[in-house]
């Protein structure tokens, strides 16, 4: 049914009610999304050729009219103003990782200085959604039936339009804080990065203080007469720590090197990311990815 029937439970159609202080989209034009993680999402979202209902989506999010937005480990949930009086509830679901995977994958990552500056940074870098695919766990959904999406508005279509004004603010989550996609599959930031400084840490390992054996052979700092006191009192203070593990230690780097050195883009869709989106004329994003997943057919 149309919009403006007067019959039944679609009387209540027509322009939504204004929101005071409602979550508006930074975006007042053009695409939504800037960093290439919501991008991504948003490019995986409109491959499913959902038609009109996001661009009415779209028109909802710049209007302000998403009241509330809660992202939390498999499931993100809205409230969303309408043409009815009370608002509608959203939620939609998106499987998260296991544990056992999540433990898996952190390893990986705290191997890889690469990956853990960034992210201890507060940065997802573009390599990571390849680094996810190859361990089975692809961050984004590959088909919209990974997604479960409820309205309780009368609209029968899926997504409708509060679904879609939805996922376009959660997009701009993403750009705020790249952390949510992350937490939307099952890991928050502080879980994360104190995760990974563990494993650095424990991969890195410490220095420990000398034995008390009387037979341990031990290096130790004497402070030196023509020094500065302070400067000798500092050296003094340093930990005794044995030979073996000093000359063990010399020619090891300071942080594990990675396996190889990290590529800027990977894969046989490099020509897509240089190029960026289609014009809507012939596409738009929904076309990229289209053509992204065909490369990547092709290639493999």
């Amino acid at each position: 049914m149309s919009e403006g029937t007067t019959n039944g439970r679609f009387a209540d159609y027509g322009r939504p009610r204004k929101v005071a202080g409602g979550l508006r989209a930074r975006s007042t034009r053009g695409a939504i999304g800037q960093s290439w993680w919501s991008r991504r999402f948003l490019e995986v979202l409109e491959s499913f050729a959902l038609g009109t209902r996001l661009t009415r989506g779209r028109s909802y999010a710049r209007a302000g009219q998403v009241v509330r937005l809660d992202i939390a480990p498999g499931m993100v949930s809205a409230v969303v103003q309408g043409s009815r009086p009370r608002p509608y509830d959203v939620h939609i679901g998106l499987s998260p990782f296991p544990a056992e995977l999540w433990n898996r994958i952190e390893a990986e990552l705290a191997g890889q200085a690469f990956f853990s500056a960034r992210l201890l940074a507060g940065d997802l870098p573009s390599e990571l959604e390849e680094r996810f695919a190859s361990a089975g766990a692809p961050l984004f959904p590959a088909g919209i039936d990974e997604l479960t999406q409820r309205c309780n508005c009368p609209d029968f279509a899926v997504p409708c339009k509060h679904l879609a004004a939805t996922f376009y603010l959660l997009a701009e989550a993403f750009d705020a804080d790249p952390f949510e996609l992350l937490h939307w599959r099952g890991r928050g930031r502080t879980d994360l990065l104190d995760r990974l400084r563990t494993l650095r840490a424990t991969s890195n390992g410490a220095v420990t203080p000398a034995s008390s054996e009387e037979d341990e052979v031990t290096v130790g700092v004497e402070p030196v007469d023509t020094l500065p006191a302070g400067a000798a009192r500092a050296l003094a203070t340093l930990p005794a720590t044995p030979m073996a593990e000093v000359t063990d230690r010399f020619w090891s780097p300071p942080v594990p090197l990675p396996d190889r050195p990290p590529t800027l883009a990977t894969g046989p869709d490099l020509l897509l990311r240089q190029l960026g989106p289609p014009a809507p004329a012939i596409g738009g994003p929904g076309l990229l990815e289209r053509l992204r997943r065909a490369y990547r057919a092709f290639g493999g």
